[in-house]
Parts: C-alpha cells; sequence; structure tokens
C-alpha cells in the first residue's frame, strides 16, 4: 500500500510511515528595503569631513522599514517539481488547520495551513495530480489525477484507503459535510457520487455536460451539486433526482469556481472576468473585471474584500462591496492557478506554474503564523556604533 513520506510525527500525534526530508518554508526575497538616518549633534553640521560624519553624529542608526504597513512578504512554500494546479484548506481543528496541495508532478502535499510547514507527501499516484481536498476535520484526504483514478486518504495516517478507477483523466474531487460521500468530476463529462461506507459499491452517476469537467462541488447543505466544465456552462444540480436546476453560458471557459457556504455564494472565473451568484438560484450578484485572464479567484470569510490570480503572475486584492482594487502583488515567476484563503481569513494561499505555493498575509504587518511584526525602535540600539538588522518584518 502506497505511503505517505513524512517528517516524524503529525500534529494529531501519530507516527508517519516513513521519513523523508521536508521541504523548506523560506521567506520570499522580495523584502522590505532599510534605509539609515543618522541624526547629526548639534553646532557640528559644519564638520563634513567622513571621520567628523562617523564619530560626531549621534552614533544612533534608525532603521526605517518603508512601508512597513504596506509591504507584502509572503512565505515561499517549495517542494513541488512542476506547476501547481490546486489547493484547498481545511477546517480548523483543536491543532490548527492544514492545507493540501495538487500538481502535476504527481505527488499532493500536505502542510500545516498557518505556516507552510510541510507535513508529508502522499504517494501512489501515476500520473499528474489536477484536484485535491481534504474534510473539515484535517482527517481525510482526497486527490484526481490523470492516472484514470481518484484515491482517498487517511490524512492522520497517510495510508492509502481508497482508489477509485475512472474512464478518464479526473480533476476534481469534493467531500460532502459528513465526510461520508466523494463527489467526482472528469474529462468523461460524468458527475459521479461514492458512497465511502459501501466502497464496493458501484457509484452513482450524472450526466449532462458535453465537455470535460473542471470543477465539481457539493453546495446547499450537500443537497445540490455545482459542476463547471470546458462546454462554457455552470450547472446546479439536484442531488436527489440528477436533473439540472438551472444552467448559466459563459462566453469563455470556466477557469475556476468556489463556493462560499456562509452567504451561499458561488465565485466565478472566465476570461478577465470574476463574477459572484447565488448558490441557490445562480442569480448574478456582480462581477469585477481584472487586467489580465483570471485563473482563480476566491472571498475572504467575512466577505469584505477577494483576491484574484492569473496569467499575469499577479495576486489582485479587490473591495468585494466597490469592487475597486486595493492591492496588488507580484512574488511568483508563473501563472497563478488557484487561490484560496484559509478558513479564518487570516492569509491566503497561491499555486503557481512555477511550482511553488505562496502564503500572503490578509493583514500586513500582523504577527501572525511565521510572520511578526517588528517596529523600528525594537531594532534601534542606543549608544552603539553597530548594528544588527535581523531578516525584514519576518522572524520564523
Amino acid at each position: 500500500m502506497p505511503r505517505l513520506a513524512k517528517l516524524d510525527t503529525h500534529p494529531l500525534g501519530q507516527e508517519w510511515p516513513c521519513v523523508s526530508s521536508s521541504s523548506p518554508v523560506t521567506p520570499s526575497s522580495d523584502v522590505a528595503d532599510i534605509s539609515l538616518s543618522w541624526s547629526v549633534l548639534p553646532g557640528e553640521r559644519e564638520r563634513n569631513t567622513p571621520l567628523a560624519c562617523c564619530f560626531l553624529c549621534c552614533l544612533r542608526a534608525q532603521v526605517y522599514f518603508r512601508d512597513m504597513a504596506m509591504r507584502q512578504t509572503p512565505l515561499t512554500c517549495s517542494g513541488h517539481t512542476r506547476p501547481v494546479v490546486d489547493l484547498a484548506f481545511s477546517g480548523i481543528t483543536p491543532y490548527g488547520y492544514f492545507l493540501i496541495s495538487a500538481c502535476k508532478d504527481g505527488k499532493p502535499m500536505l502542510r500545516q495551513g498557518d505556516t507552510g510547514d510541510w507535513i508529508g507527501t502522499f504517494l501512489g499516484h501515476k500520473g499528474a495530480v489536477w484536484g485535491a481536498t481534504l474534510n473539515k476535520e484535517a482527517t481525510k484526504a482526497a486527490t484526481a489525477a490523470a492516472d484514470f483514478s481518484a484515491k482517498v486518504w487517511d490524512a492522520v495516517t497517510g495510508d492509502e484507503v481508497l482508489t477509485l478507477a475512472h474512464k478518464h483523466i479526473v480533476k476534481s474531487v469534493n467531500f460532502t459535510q459528513d465526510s461520508n460521500c466523494l463527489l467526482t468530476g472528469g474529462n468523461d463529462k460524468m458527475l459521479r457520487i461514492y458512497d465511502l461506507s459501501k466502497p464496493e459499491a458501484e457509484p452513482r452517476e450524472i450526466s449532462g455536460h458535453t465537455a470535460a469537467i473542471k470543477k465539481a462541488l457539493w453546495c446547499n447543505s450537500d443537497q445540490q451539486i455545482l459542476s463547471a466544465a470546458d462546454d462554457k456552462t455552470i450547472r446546479l444540480w439536484d442531488r436527489n433526482t440528477g436533473e439540472v436546476v438551472k444552467t448559466l453560458s459563459f462566453e469563455a471557459s470556466v477557469g475556476s469556481m468556489e463556493y462560499v457556504p456562509d452567504g451561499e455564494i458561488v465565485v466565478i472565473t472566465y476570461g478577465r472576468t470574476i463574477g459572484f451568484y447565488n448558490a441557490q438560484t445562480l442569480d448574478l450578484i456582480k462581477t469585477v473585471d481584472a487586467p489580465a485572464s483570471i485563473h482563480s479567484a476566491s472571498l475572504h470569510p467575512d466577505k469584505d474584500f477577494f483576491v484574484a490570480g492569473g496569467d499575469d503572475f499577479k495576486l489582485y486584492k479587490y473591495d468585494y462591496t466597490t469592487k475597486e482594487e486595493m492591492e496588488s502583488y507580484k512574488g511568483h515567476f508563473g501563472p497563478v492557478h488557484c487561490v484560496r484563503f484559509s478558513p479564518d481569513g487570516e492569509l491566503y494561499a497561491s499555486g503557481s506554474e512555477d511550482g511553488t505555493l505562496r502564503l500572503w498575509q490578509t493583514a500586513v504587518g500582523k504577527t501572525y503564523g511565521l510572520w511578526k511584526c517588528v517596529l523600528p525602535e525594537e531594532l534601534s540600539s542606543e549608544n552603539s556604533d553597530a548594528l544588527y538588522c535581523p531578516p525584514a518584518e519576518i522572524k520564523a
């Protein structure tokens, strides 16, 4: 049985089946600029020789982090060797929350959500992994892959629990709230519902799309299903009857879809547009146009703002009410394929063509996870002719 390559122990206290080296989490090289400001003693301004400047100045360097309150310093999570195409957070557990990433290298990874610390790698797929998810309790994981299979894993021990064979590439997996059923979708244009308590039973199949399914999600208390496909449609299905409730058609292929249970909102990206829809009726709430083609967007849990990323390597942050762009950051070295807010809303994670995940602070300058806010006065050294400056903004 495939095993999960991990460190010695999981946060839940279980031992991992085998040990492997971890992938480091490092601050981005794009750190805050540091400038030194010298205070000249009264009456000494006419003495401008280098020696006088050194000894007659007050011998105190005042360190300023330029725009410290606004400068974003993401954490870079390395380890993958090919593009990161999907990611998902668990709910908040007594041990924190967790992050899983899907990558074309075929090795989905599990990380501590608030720090990006590598926990382990799920080993077993024989092709690119296109989708990954965790249940709310972070006890189960599911992955969708190009080897015509979806797999269910024990996220605590790392053991593979089930392999669910499909007829084509699988692109999406999603647990019900009680973790008893798994929804899959992929290139065979079919939605499948698996009862995980009856692994030998055949799945229930729902057809209707005319092209590959990119994303399939449970919604509305697991009584309905949302699916996005390359036929440029989003469809809302009734779980019990398997019938389509409503269909949305777009001029461009849908890039991503996020379901926000609190508020029943669906976030959809297509072309340069980010659209927000009522999850129960699929009525349009609002749309926002971005400067570049957008592959993914995520709404903050408080619904104050949302983030998006796409072809121009940037992360954009918008005010949800006014639709105005608040910030934009360029940290990746390739298109951004996926972005999601953490369950507490304190950070958002992005995955890119460059093979990395990056964690970004929602409130820049706040002490959280591996980020520590360091005030200038804490760094100044009184009556010293030397000043040591630790890495800007972050202390691990």
